[in-house]
């Protein structure tokens, strides 16, 4: 038998206060087992009436417990004690308690004994433990997996995004936005029980991914991987924008300090300080930094010089720079972006819209101050990767078609597209000529990446969602 405790907060069900403890039990593991919760000081199943895995993630994240792998119902784990409550439970599945979801009151309850719901998540054995450390957020830092009855590290040979991509589904983390090498979270100390990881980026737990037998390594600590997860970042106080371009993704880089906005210096700018402010801004990747006065002089004051990027950091003012407004810098030596989400170059502006974020929805492009749709004739799963490259959405789950996320509105600007998988942006690949279709909008092309992203606002005043599982 193993238990599962987890304060929470109170639960208002339709006016009627729900839980105090949420736990598991029956289980083999602390991670799976019949649901339990208290009411009154009493224990009790909750039912499986609608229980699916909307409810089961929220259960998994609350006891940290990493991603819902199953959501059993008919008391797969036994039948529980005393009263069965409620007879639904109703999740949207981002929930970060069970106190957060719907329920009917307890006075409702029908259900019976042999209907007692159940979760099975993917942190359920010694091996698929992992943790981010030394960074001060548990979606980024070092990464740590339990082996053995101890802690240890994972060296950093072969380590890249599918590797991390991993870890973020496994603590339910959101994306990976990157996968830092060289002991940059710090050295840990210990054992090193990951060498060579090699993973394809679809696995449920870092444990499950090709690697060299435990504990064998020709690594240092120095060499230890880290993670950086899309919910690792967090509101931040200051805004940013870019000023004086052709599109949102493109211009001089400005902040609102003080409820005044400034430049920043371009003194030491480079392409890891732009890969920064582009993540920022949902814009993609960063093209190559841009110095002088490309997008004009920009305003009097200058709130930032010396900025000083590793190129992983989720937000701006996570990168070291001067005091504010100290700078010895003149006007027309302003830091300026061109991320790949602009109109720069070759690169067309594109979104997904009507999805449950960022990284999934219908696809559209900027073209003669509209947006417009994709017709889906030859859409494929290449052409859905070039616009999650595009987008910086990581991998891509499904290209689909047939309106998939709704129908669009005005011009369909694109049909017959044929990418390689390899293209930079979807400007890059063969299509026929802007507006020349024989489609309708219930042929709007799609695409649905694998996971949902956080969303942004077009300023950056940033507000947050946290992830879905896709579609």
């Amino acid at each position: 038998l193993s238990w599962c405790i987890y304060p929470c907060v109170s639960l208002a069900a339709s006016g009627v206060s729900m839980a105090t403890e949420l736990r598991l039990a029956n289980g083999s593991t602390r991670c799976e087992g019949r649901v339990e919760i208290t009411h009154d000081g009493t224990w009790a199943a909750l039912c499986d009436e609608g229980w699916g895995l909307a409810e089961a993630r929220v259960v998994c994240r609350q006891l940290g417990c990493g991603r819902a792998l199953w959501a059993p119902g008919g008391s797969h784990f036994g039948q529980g004690p005393g009263q069965m409550w409620p007879d639904s439970v109703s999740c949207m599945g981002t929930e970060t308690a069970l106190s957060a979801c719907k329920a009917k009151p307890w006075s409702n309850s029908t259900c019976h004994h042999g209907r007692a719901a159940g979760v099975v998540c993917a942190g359920n054995s010694e091996g698929d433990q992992v943790r981010l450390v030394n960074y001060g957020s548990r979606c980024a830092g070092r990464v740590e997996i339990f082996h053995n009855k101890q802690w240890g590290t994972v060296c950093d040979d072969n380590w890249d995004l599918l590797d991390a991509e991993v870890v973020c589904r496994q603590l339910d983390c959101g994306r990976a936005l990157s996968a830092p090498r060289g002991g940059q979270f710090g050295r840990g100390n210990g054992i090193i029980w990951m060498d060579e990881t090699n993973c394809t980026g679809r696995e449920s737990t870092l444990s499950a991914c090709r690697a060299r037998p435990w504990g064998i390594n020709n690594c240092y600590h120095g060499e230890d991987a880290g993670v950086v997860c899309s919910d690792s970042i967090i509101p931040e106080p200051v805004h940013l924008r870019l000023a004086n371009g052709s599109h949102r993704c493109a211009g001089r880089v400005e902040v609102l300090h003080q409820e005044e906005w400034g430049a920043i210096c371009d003194h030491g700018w480079d392409k890891q300080d732009a890969e920064v402010v582009c993540r920022q801004l949902g814009c993609g990747m960063a093209l190559p930094a841009l110095e002088g006065v490309d997008f004009g002089s920009g305003p009097p004051r200058i709130w930032l010089d010396n900025v000083n990027c590793q190129g992983t950091e989720p937000a701006l003012t996570k990168c070291q720079a001067s005091p504010w407004g100290e700078s010895s810098c003149s006007h027309g030596k302003h830091a300026s972006v061109v991320c790949s989400g602009s109109a720069a170059s070759s690169f067309i502006p594109i979104r997904l819209v009507d999805g449950p974020g960022r990284c999934a929805g219908r696809v559209e492009v900027f073209h003669d101050e509209k947006w417009g749709t994709v017709c889906d004739d030859s859409w494929d799963f290449a052409d859905a990767k070039v616009v999650c490259q595009q987008l910086d959405c990581g991998k891509v789950v499904s290209a689909p078609r047939r309106a998939h996320f709704g129908e669009g509105q005005g011009p369909i600007w694109l049909d017959d597209v044929h990418c390689m998988g390899t293209e930079a942006a979807l400007s890059e690949c063969r299509t026929k000529a802007w507006g020349v279709h024989g489609c309708e909008h219930g042929e709007d092309a799609s695409v649905d990446g694998l996971n949902i992203r956080v969303s942004l606002t077009e300023t950056a005043s940033i507000e947050f969602s946290c992830p879905s599982m896709g579609r």
